[in-house]
């Protein structure tokens, strides 16, 4: 296949992954993203800029001077800086890469500023100058080019890379993944519209961003229109989000990098920054979460009380809400300890109840997260909820709606679809679902511990008392009679 032919998304996939063999042996598993993402994304903006400017000098007769005039290129690539120049490297392949990487950082300051993370490529002990002219001639095999790979296909592939590592470092990949089917359920719910701002105050590698992107995409609608913005104290995951954003095609998007409850990154004139849509999967019960700060927060977010110095749930919801606009909603993951943790985990639940804020808690089953066997739960809050839904909350408890697997459960599209439509529905499901008034919640003292709203009505099979002692007795007299049978043939052969 010549480097110009359209690539389809497996030859893509396969191409990927292959360049994180190459690495195996001296870099570490968990590594490989540090090392393959930016590699990528630095092939990709060659290539277009490439492309920009064979366009460019057939529209001005060869005219090369024009064809490198800025306003002809998504990105700058200074001299010096272009992948064919590190293609061209043999000694020193590393510190090529970084002097590349960086110019590419510089000249492109407002977009791509410290897009390319802190990998040390002139490590020679990790990487030689043979494995990355192995791994410079394995990304060169192919064009990535607008016209040969849509955004769309090398965006998929770059998801498909990121959960691809994700299953290589299992533990660790709870921090920048979550389980696309966990995304897409947050996604339907949430059902971001034309035009509307979406928030990720946890954003990792940018995957719920692009759930809501996705979403429009299905429905048909100008996706184009959304406003995405994230923030994630990681480097290297924040980095691997920008990237994740260009590569997708988007354009109207803020990734910042920090630490969201100490440092919140987006503001409006009039203090924190709201949004029409914020979902989120936030590090589950961190304990350094800033909780010194949070009496008094500058930001305006204790809203409902001070959550446990040693896990930060509930900042992390306080958090959402006061970044949500007047009709904004949200939709987030974390684990079922919030449902019903005591003491001012207790009191801040009160308060957001007595709020009327939330709509819904999903139960959903073991085991099917990164990290973790704990279940986790998804709460549905909205600013305004409709007439019918006030003063009430919607109980669902999905732990059954998971394939078991041998490691790891999986949430299934089966599973999906189960659990919108009981949300969609919102009505009451024997054994499943139930609209609870929030009279009862106040009974149960604000404990949301789902069990306590939705009985397991278990289905009584056994016989009565008198069927039973008939079938035992049926049993004896066949027993009986096929005792005889074996004692006449016994007897038969005995005697003859």
């Amino acid at each position: 296949m010549s480097p110009k032919s359209k690539i389809t998304q497996s030859q893509l996939e396969q191409y990927l992954s292959k360049a994180a063999w190459i690495l195996k042996g001296p870099v570490d598993a968990s590594d490989f993203k540090v090392y393959i993402f930016p590699l990528l994304f630095f092939k990709r903006i060659s290539d277009v800029y490439d492309e920009e400017f064979a366009l460019a000098m057939a529209e001005s007769d060869g005219d090369t001077e024009y064809a490198s005039l800025p306003e002809f290129h998504r990105f700058v690539i200074p001299e010096g800086c272009h992948w064919k120049t590190v293609r061209e490297t043999t000694d020193n392949v590393g510190l090529a890469i970084e002097k590349a990487l960086r110019g590419i950082e510089q000249a492109n300051q407002q977009y791509l500023y410290g897009i390319f993370g802190d990998a040390q490529w002139s490590n020679k002990s990790k990487l030689s100058d043979r494995l990355l002219i192995d791994l410079i001639e394995h990304f060169s095999q192919y064009e990535l080019s607008n016209s040969n790979v849509e955004a769309d296909i090398l965006g998929n592939a770059y998801e498909y890379l990121i959960k691809h590592f994700a299953d290589l470092t299992n533990k660790k990949a709870g921090e920048f993944y979550t389980p696309r089917s966990v995304v897409n359920l947050l996604g339907l719910i949430l059902n971001p519209q034309e035009g509307e701002s979406v928030y990720d105050p946890a954003c990792g590698t940018g995957g719920m961003l692009l759930e809501c992107v996705d979403h429009l995409k299905e429905l048909g609608k100008d996706y184009r229109t959304l406003k995405l913005f994230g923030q994630e104290k990681n480097l290297t995951s924040s980095s691997i989000a920008r990237m994740n954003m260009f590569l997708h095609g988007m354009e109207d998007f803020q990734i910042v990098r920090e630490d969201t409850l100490r440092y919140p990154a987006f503001f409006d004139s009039d203090g924190l920054k709201k949004f029409d849509c914020v979902i989120a999967n936030p590090p589950f019960s961190l304990k350094d979460w800033g909780a010194e700060n949070w009496m008094n927060d500058p930001y305006g977010r204790n809203i409902a009380g001070v959550p446990p110095k040693g896990n930060g749930d509930m900042a992390w919801v306080q958090h959402m809400i006061a970044s949500l606009n007047a009709n904004g909603r949200m939709t987030v993951v974390l684990p079922h300890g919030v449902l019903f943790r005591k003491g001012s985990e207790q009191k801040i639940r009160q308060a957001l109840l007595e709020m009327d804020l939330l709509e819904a808690v999903i139960g959903l089953g073991a085991n099917i997260f990164y990290g973790t066997q704990l279940a986790a739960c998804v709460l549905v809050f909205k600013k305004q909820k409709e007439d019918q839904k006030k003063n009430k909350v919607l109980f669902i408890d999905g732990s059954d709606q998971i394939r078991v697997g041998r490691a790891q459960n999986y949430l299934e599209e089966e599973h999906v679809n189960q659990l919108f439509t009981w949300y969609s529905n919102y009505e009451d499901v024997e054994n499943y679902v139930k609209v609870v008034d929030m009279q009862q919640i106040i009974d149960n003292d604000y404990n949301l511990n789902i069990p306590l709203y939705i009985d397991k009505v278990i289905e009584d099979n056994l016989p009565s008392v008198e069927e039973a002692m008939q079938h035992l007795k049926e049993a004896w007299a066949a027993s009986q009679v096929a005792d005889n049978k074996f004692r006449n043939i016994l007897n038969n052969y005995l005697t003859h």
